[in-house]
């Protein structure tokens, strides 16, 4: 009898497990997830290829071929040299919203030292004139093989979306006239305007895989504001016979300061770097001319009027301190490609929060305070309101440097635009072409 009934259970236990394990395997199993690690491969080769072959700003030629190609594979509609070297990908697929998703392509002038085997070698001749090494030392290597990913992921899922799909890369975010070319150049006339804008940067203060996200300003208005100081030349020797600028300078520069520390409110963000100082040729020759370069950092464009106004004021009353005549007031220039603020909009990033925490983890998606860096993906709400924004964060740092970083004097992190910046690639790219592909997934779902 007891024979019997073993039997009967093993054949009971053989019978009711197939039906068991598939059930946990339908649960356990996540289409974007699977569909985006069975991609992996492939996304790290176009990673690779990325990083080892940057171009500089407005030179974007072969990273914006490789996406216009791509795209064109996939069943894209594309349009490319938008605004530059800008790349325009669009999918119609059925009634329903129209959402863009952004990725910027620009490599910075940096000589590479990761020691990556596929780091870059590339040479080019920054905006100044200079000959300079080219690195991704911003990660939008990243963001392009992320930008693919997504693009595939989509096209595979079409069954499970209706609307309209535009997909663009980005040329000259770093000199943050990219976005705004584009815009110029019809981006929202000659193709239908979004009703949602999406992109993500990889950041060097989360580890590997984790999302920072936030509603409200993320990043900063950047301006870059040029100071010719003037004086009067003179021999080294006899400084009374002369108005010597760089004297002059230094005392801009101090006072520069005071516009934070005393004029802004301390609740407040700001900030004016006195980032070049060139004055002089040799020791005992007080030059007549001191060239200052600034960039100045702020969110609120009140804070940001009251900073440029205040270097004009600075610069011409420090002058006069000096005893400049009229025609030797500082000439105060404030170039063109300033950069707003970044700005997250409601109620599109608390939805995409929501939906990233119940896919992610609660451990996996934070709060990530704002940044003075500028991002000129902000000119798509900047320059069109009616455009809900959101660009997130995913954090590059690999475990175990951002473990070792985290204990009492520890070692510090490279920050972005450093030569020795090597995000964890595969963490970036996976985690952010799972979150993009979501997002458009839930915004473009079928009613």
């Amino acid at each position: 009898m007891l024979r019997h009934l073993l039997l009967s259970a093993a054949a009971l236990a053989m019978t009711a497990t197939p039906p068991l394990a598939a059930a946990a395997a339908a649960a356990a199993a996540d289409p974007v997830r699977d569909a985006t690690q069975k991609a992996m491969p492939q996304l790290m080769d176009f990673y690779r290829d990325f990083h080892a072959n940057p171009e500089l700003s407005n030179h974007e030629t072969r990273s914006a071929g490789i996406l216009a190609a791509e795209a064109r594979r996939l069943g894209f509609d594309v349009t490319e040299k938008v605004g530059g070297h800008g790349v325009v990908a669009i999918l119609r697929n059925g009634p329903g919203p129209v959402i863009m998703i952004r990725a910027d392509m620009d490599g910075l002038p940096v000589v590479e030292q990761t020691g990556l085997p596929f780091a870059s070698k590339a040479i080019g001749t920054a905006e100044n004139g200079v000959e300079t090494g080219i690195m991704h030392a911003c990660g939008h290597d990243t963001h392009m093989a992320s930008w693919i990913g997504t693009m595939r992921n989509l096209v595979a899922m079409k069954a499970k979306w209706s609307g309209t799909l535009i997909m663009i890369g980005q040329p000259a975010e770093e000199v943050g006239t990219g976005a705004k070319a584009m815009i110029a150049d019809g981006l929202f006339t000659r193709w239908p305007k979004p009703s949602h804008a999406l992109a993500f940067h990889d950041v060097p203060s989360l580890p590997a895989g984790t999302i920072g996200i936030r509603t409200g300003y993320v990043m900063a208005a950047v301006d870059w504001v040029d100071i010719t100081v003037k004086g009067v030349g003179g021999h080294g020797a006899y400084p009374h016979k002369t108005k010597d600028p760089i004297v002059l300078a230094s005392r801009l520069v101090v006072a520069l300061q005071t516009l934070v520390s005393r004029e802004v409110d301390p609740l407040e963000s700001a900030v004016v770097t006195v980032g070049s100082f060139h004055g002089g040729a040799k020791p005992n020759v007080i030059s007549d001319t001191v060239q200052l370069q600034l960039t100045v950092r702020s969110y609120k464009p009140e804070v940001r009027k009251l900073l440029l106004d205040g270097i004009g004021r600075i610069a011409r009353g420090e002058a006069i301190a000096a005893g400049m005549p009229d025609d030797k007031m500082p000439e105060v220039i404030i170039k063109p490609g300033a950069t707003p603020a970044t700005f997250n909009t409601e109620p599109f990033t608390g939805r995409m929060t929501s939906l990233f925490t119940a896919r992610f983890g609660a451990d996996r998606v934070v709060d990530l305070a704002p940044q003075m860096g500028g991002e000129d993906f902000a000119n798509f709400y900047v320059l069109d309101p009616s455009v809900q924004s959101l660009l997130f964060f995913v954090g590059g740092v690999p475990r175990a440097q951002w473990d070792a970083s985290q204990k009492p004097g520890g070692p510090g992190l490279p920050s972005l635009h450093s030569p020795f910046w090597a995000p964890d690639a595969e963490g970036v790219i996976s985690t952010a072409t799972e979150a993009m592909t979501a997002a458009a997934l839930d915004l473009l779902r079928k009613k």
